[in-house]
C-alpha cells in the first residue's frame, strides 16, 4: 500500500497546471454556475409553440443553444413530452439508422486514490477487495468475452499509480493481440484517470478508441464536497481531460454525468456546455459519445441510497430525451446499470450504444463469478448477451459490432461531419449487417439465429441501391464460407 505522502507526490507529478490554464478564459472554466441557474430560471413555463420550434430544430440535426435546452428541461406538458420522445427516436434513426452498437466493460483494476463518497472503489472503503489484473489475467478475461461474441470493449481502470499510462498501454496491446477461435477485439475504448497531453499521445499511438472521462457533476461546490481527496479532487484537471485528449490527437472522446449527485437539470446543461466548448475549440468536433449513468447502490457506500437528487425512471427518460434533442448527432450510451425494463423504455428515445452480458467484477468474466465487494456499483441488467441481442432483433434493431470506421480513419472531424449530415448509417448499416452475420454464425443460439436471419433480409432490402445490396450479399456469402472481418 502507498503512503499518503507517496500518493500526494504522485498526484503532484501527474497534474500539470499549465495544461489547465491554457484552456481557461479570463481565468475561468466554461461551466458558469450562475449562467446555468439564470438560464434555467429565464426559460421556465415555455409555451407549446416554442417547444415545437425547438423540436423542429433538433429534427434538422442542429445542436441546441443553452436557452433552448433549458426550455425543454422546464416543459411540464405531457403531450409535448410524447412529441419529444417520438422526435428523439426519429433523430437517432435519421443519423444512425436502426443499429444498436454493442460493447462490454472490462474492469482491470479497482485500486484508487480517490475518496468519491458515492463510489465502491473509494480508497477508504475497507470492504472492497482490491485487485489488479496481470496481463495473463487480462488475456483470460478477453478470451471469455470473445467466446460470447464481443468485438468492442470499454476498459476501465481505477485512478491510481498502478494504472499509469504504461500499464494502460500494455493492457491495450494485450487486448488487441488476444485471439480466440475466429474472434478478436477490434475496438478498445478506455475509461481512466485524466492524463497529460504527453501521456495521451502514448495511448493514441497504441490505438486507443474513445477516451472517456466523466465529470460526474458539473456543479463546482457539489464536486468539491463529493471528491474531498485524491486526483479527482481537482475539478479543472478533470474538466479539461478531453480537451487535452483532442490536443493529443485522440479524436474520439466521451463525456458523461452521473445523475443523482446534483440537480439533473443542471447536469444536462453542463453536458451541453461541455459539448459547446469542445466544438468551439476543435473545429466543430465535440464528444463522440455522451453517457448518463444513474447513481446505483455500491458495497458499503451509504451515500448511494441517501442522495436527495436520485432520479426516478420517468424523469430519467425525459433527461435522456433532452440530451438526444440537444446534441442530435452525437452517440449516446445507456449501460447495464439500468434495469432491463428501464432500458426497453429508454432505448427508443435515441440511444445508440449499450452493453450486455456485462460483469464488472475484477477478473469475473473468466471465473464466471459475481462479487459485489469487487465491483464499483451493482448492475441492474444482468441478462446474457444473446438474450439482449435477440430482444433487439425482435424489436427491429440490428446489433452492430462494427469497428470499420475507426480503422478506416472515419473518426474525429470526418465522423462528426457525416453525423451532422445524417449519413452515418449510409456507411454503417451495411457493416452492421456483416458483423451481425458473424455473430449469428459463430455465437448465437438457434432461437436468435432464426430472428436474426429474418432481420438481415429485411435490412438488406432496405439498403438504398441494388449495387450496394449485391455487394453486401456477396460479402455475406464470403462470411458464410469462413471469411471474417469484412467491411466497406
Amino acid at each position: 500500500m502507498l503512503t499518503k505522502n507517496e500518493i500526494d507526490k504522485w498526484i503532484e507529478s501527474v497534474i500539470k497546471p499549465e495544461q489547465i490554464e491554457k484552456y481557461l478564459e479570463n481565468g475561468r472554466d466554461f461551466i458558469d454556475d450562475h449562467f446555468i441557474y439564470e438560464t434555467l430560471m429565464a426559460n421556465k413555463n415555455p409555451d407549446k409553440s416554442r417547444i415545437r420550434e425547438i423540436i423542429s430544430k433538433s429534427l434538422e440535426l442542429n445542436r441546441l443553444e443553452p436557452e433552448e435546452t433549458a426550455a425543454l428541461l422546464n416543459c411540464e406538458d405531457e403531450e409535448l413530452w410524447e412529441e419529444m420522445f417520438e422526435a428523439g427516436g426519429k433523430i437517432k434513426e435519421k443519423v444512425y439508422g436502426r443499429r444498436i452498437v454493442f460493447f462490454a466493460p472490462l474492469y482491470v483494476s479497482n485500486y484508487c486514490v480517490n475518496s468519491c463518497v458515492y463510489c465502491g472503489f473509494r480508497t477508504e472503503n475497507e470492504k472492497t477487495v482490491r485487485k489488479q489484473l496481470t496481463m495473463e489475467e487480462v488475456e483470460a478475461e478477453v478470451k471469455a468475452l470473445i467466446s460470447k461474441g464481443h468485438k468492442r470493449l470499454i476498459v476501465v481502470f481505477g485512478e491510481h499509480p498502478l494504472s499509469d499510462v504504461h500499464f494502460i498501454a500494455k493492457t491495450l496491446n494485450t487486448v488487441y493481440n488476444t485471439k480466440e477461435g475466429r474472434g478478436e477485439i477490434r475496438r478498445c475504448n478506455v475509461n481512466a484517470a485524466p492524463m497529460s497531453i504527453e501521456d495521451l499521445e502514448i495511448l493514441r499511438d497504441v490505438g486507443i478508441g474513445t477516451f472517456q472521462v466523466f465529470q460526474e457533476t458539473y456543479h463546482h461546490e457539489t464536486y468539491r464536497k463529493l471528491h474531498p481527496r485524491g486526483i479527482k479532487a481537482n475539478y479543472g484537471w478533470r474538466l479539461y481531460a478531453l480537451h487535452r485528449a483532442m490536443d493529443a490527437g485522440v479524436d474520439d472522446v466521451g463525456i458523461g454525468a452521473l445523475f443523482g449527485l446534483y440537480d439533473p437539470k443542471f447536469e444536462v446543461m453542463g453536458l451541453l456546455m461541455h459539448t459547446i466548448d469542445l466544438e468551439k475549440r476543435f473545429g466543430g468536433v465535440g464528444p463522440h459519445t455522451i453517457s448518463f449513468p444513474r447513481l446505483e447502490p455500491a458495497s458499503n457506500t451509504p451515500f448511494t441510497r441517501q442522495s436527495k437528487y436520485l432520479v426516478d425512471d420517468k424523469t430519467f427518460k425525459k433527461l435522456v430525451t433532452v440530451i438526444r434533442l440537444s446534441v442530435p448527432y452525437t452517440g449516446m450510451i445507456l449501460t447495464a446499470r439500468e434495469r432491463a425494463e428501464v432500458r426497453r423504455d429508454v432505448i427508443p428515445v435515441g440511444v445508440t450504444q449499450i452493453d450486455a452480458g456485462s460483469n464488472i467484477g475484477i477478473g469475473a468474466y473468466s471465473t464466471d463469478t459475481v462479487d459485489h465487494d469487487r465491483q464499483q456499483f451493482i448492475l441492474g441488467d444482468t441478462r446474457g448477451l444473446d438474450e439482449v441481442i435477440r430482444e433487439m432483433a425482435e424489436n427491429g434493431r440490428i446489433t452492430s459490432f462494427c469497428t470499420a470506421g475507426y480503422r478506416c480513419g472515419r473518426t474525429g472531424d470526418y465522423f462528426m461531419d457525416i453525423a451532422k449530415k445524417g449519413k452515418v448509417h449510409h456507411l454503417c448499416m451495411p457493416n452492421a449487417i456483416l458483423t451481425f452475420k458473424e455473430y449469428l454464425l459463430d455465437y448465437a443460439s438457434e432461437e436468435t439465429k432464426m430472428v436474426g436471419e429474418k432481420l438481415i433480409e429485411k435490412e438488406l432490402e432496405a439498403l438504398p441501391s441494388e449495387s450496394l445490396k449485391n455487394t453486401v450479399r456477396e460479402m455475406l456469402k464470403r462470411i458464410e464460407n469462413g471469411e471474417r472481418d469484412l467491411f466497406l
